[in-house]
């Protein structure tokens, strides 16, 4: 039986499943931290240098393990400095459990020092469920709400903790009145349309004679799926940007990236298709996808409120990508005419001729194209690339091609700043024997960079493959604020390349 709450909360954590948990020390959260200790590394502390740092790589041990990403923070200062990276999670919608202090029960709301309304602070970004514990019987089923919650959907959650109450000895609630008894465990099994909304879909898909497929972070588990879909349909399969690792880039029929970072392939797939399948996707610039009434449309999403949402689509499916598509397979026709396929495949030669042709453009000091491109032939199987918000995220997604068994991740929806180091500290934490790489500009480096190469340094020996490479693109400039503008009168946005052609 646990001494205290703080250890009774980590032993439940560790029934969970939970093995790690990022943060930063302070006397909000004095409690937690003893209680850490006394796991004994059962839980293991990683100590990053700022608590948006251990928001970040929450977020980011979600995103390439599937599991809740835990974090805790002090009161106060070190509450507000998580929400940045739990912006992250929630908008890309990975599961994050945040754990904050809070100052004791009788201070609260009597202006003591770091003593704010936290209910309030984290109900946004935490909305799925934030609660603030007020005695020891209550913090059982605190906890087994707030992981399940965010396992099941994919969601932030917050559980704010006193630090009085930390120390209190635990008890177990009991049986009466107004007292819950919670339990651990979750069975999440993929959800699947009936046949009938199936049925519906491959009708529309059948029919279509220029079929693109769009997919994102949602359908990473489920390349195989993916591929098996695409190629019986003949289609192009064109990726958003946290759908970089979902198909591989040395297929034929792989456009690449979409959008304001995508390539002429993507493009021309999504102008000259007549039907559109989108496969856990939640790409929001709408001017890069089919004219309305240009295509029918098929779109598998598990969140039924992001369906429908980018393009008006006839069948939409609630359900896992890789069970949706995998049931949807055999209701599909192989395509006999393989003229659209051709297109698509030519226009894939001509897009890396034309990447190819950019990146080798002469440049000084030299072209940062060029520098991706290079890496992309160089990187090792089975690796993990993290890229930075700005013109690096370019980079990524144009430059670089991903084979099979590679993972990639950026901060999508909120596009925040010095996301690539956290985030590369993450993956290796979640996978030590691979190798992985944070493509970096100078100025995320000086934002969160710099200070997390502490983190790494005092944790590499602990990695079997002691990896970690970080890459800084230095052009003494945040070049992306200033060459990204917006041509009103043609309504697109054009990107100017950030070098110099020539010194001075």
């Amino acid at each position: 039986m646990a001494n205290t709450v703080a250890d009774f909360i980590w032993q439940r954590l560790q029934e969970w499943g939970v093995r790690r948990a990022f943060g930063y020390p302070g006397d909000g959260i004095g409690g937690l931290i003893g209680a850490l200790a006394r796991t004994e590394g059962a839980i293991d502390f990683i100590q990053v240098r700022h608590e948006e740092m251990a928001g970040l790589m929450a977020c980011a041990e979600a995103k390439f393990t599937g599991e809740v990403g835990v974090c805790i923070a002090t009161s106060g200062p070190g509450a507000i400095h998580l929400l940045n990276g739990l912006y992250d999670a929630k908008l890309d919608h990975q599961p994050v459990l945040a754990i904050v202090g809070q100052q004791a029960r009788t201070a609260i709301g009597s202006h003591y020092q770091q003593d704010l309304d936290l209910q309030s602070l984290f109900k946004d970004v935490a909305g799925a469920y934030v609660e603030t514990a007020s005695a020891p019987a209550q913090v059982r089923h605190l906890v087994d709400r707030a992981y399940r919650i965010a396992k099941a959907e994919r969601r932030v959650t917050c559980i704010i903790l006193p630090n009085d109450l930390q120390v209190a000895p635990m008890e177990q609630p009991a049986r009466e009145h107004a007292m819950t008894h919670s339990g651990v465990g979750i069975e999440m099994s993929p959800v699947v349309p009936d046949t009938a909304a199936l049925t519906r879909a491959a009708e529309v898909l059948n029919a279509g004679e220029k079929v693109a497929i769009l997919v994102g972070a949602g359908a990473l588990g489920a390349t195989d799926e993916v591929v098996a879909v695409a190629e019986r349909l003949g289609a192009g399969v064109a990726k958003a940007l946290l759908g970089k690792a979902a198909v591989p880039d040395d297929l034929s029929f792989c456009t690449g990236s979409i959008g304001l970072l995508g390539t002429k392939a993507s493009s021309d797939l999504m102008q000259g298709c007549d039907t559109l399948l989108m496969v856990g996707s939640s790409f929001p610039y709408t001017e890069f996808l089919p004219k309305e009434g240009q295509a029918r449309g098929v779109q598998i999403d598990r969140d039924p409120g992001m369906l429908g949402l980018r393009y008006p689509m006839e069948v939409n499916l609630v359900g896992d990508s890789a069970a949706t598509l995998a049931a949807l397979l055999p209701l599909l026709s192989e395509k006999q005419d393989r003229s659209w396929r051709e297109t698509i495949e030519a226009s894939v030669v001509s897009s890396h001729e034309q990447i190819r042709g950019m990146a080798l453009a002469a440049a000084y000091p030299i072209n940062p194209q060029r520098v991706a491109f290079e890496l992309s032939e160089r990187l090792p199987d089975q690796c993990i690339v993290t890229a930075d918000s700005g013109t690096t995220s370019v980079w990524y997604a144009r430059n670089l091609s991903f084979r099979r068994g590679m993972m990639g991740s950026v901060s999508g929806t909120l596009a925040t700043m010095g996301c690539a180091v956290p985030y590369a500290i993450a993956a290796k934490f979640a996978y030590p024997n691979r190798p992985v790489i944070a493509l970096v500009g100078d100025g995320a480096m000086q934002m969160n960079g710099l200070a997390e190469l502490i983190t790494i340094a005092k944790y590499w020996r602990r990695w079997t493959d002691p990896r970690l490479v970080v890459m800084v693109l230095n052009n003494r400039d945040l070049a992306y604020v200033w060459t990204c503008f917006r041509l009103v009168e043609s309504g697109f946005v054009a990107i100017r390349l950030a070098f110099q052609t020539e010194p001075g």
